[in-house]
């Protein structure tokens, strides 16, 4: 893997985990452990992407293709994960 495919991938699930804590505001684990949590679900969520639907992961080169759908494979990644720790949390709390 591209290093510079992860780094996007890093930093635009930190932006969706924010992004989805901005958003909806009961899954929020506030700003550091939104970005903490984007990251992690931006990288993974980003190489599952690209592994199972082929979306983002690198490609030949870096075209804009290839970066728009690792910026989406790592937004996703970043929002889904937080969704399910926010639900997971709220599930532990009751």
């Amino acid at each position: 893997m591209d290093i510079v495919v992860l780094i996007v991938q890093l930093l635009s699930g930190a932006v969706g985990g924010n992004v989805a804590g901005a958003l909806l505001k009961n899954f929020s684990l506030g700003t550091l452990w939104n970005s903490v949590v984007g990251i992690l679900g931006g990288g993974i969520g980003g190489q599952i992407l690209a592994t199972a639907l082929g979306v983002g992961g690198g490609g030949a080169g870096l075209d804009i293709g290839t970066i728009v759908g690792n910026i989406a494979s790592g937004g996703v990644g970043g929002s889904v994960l937080l969704l399910i720790i926010g639900l997971v949390r709220g599930a532990l709390a009751r």
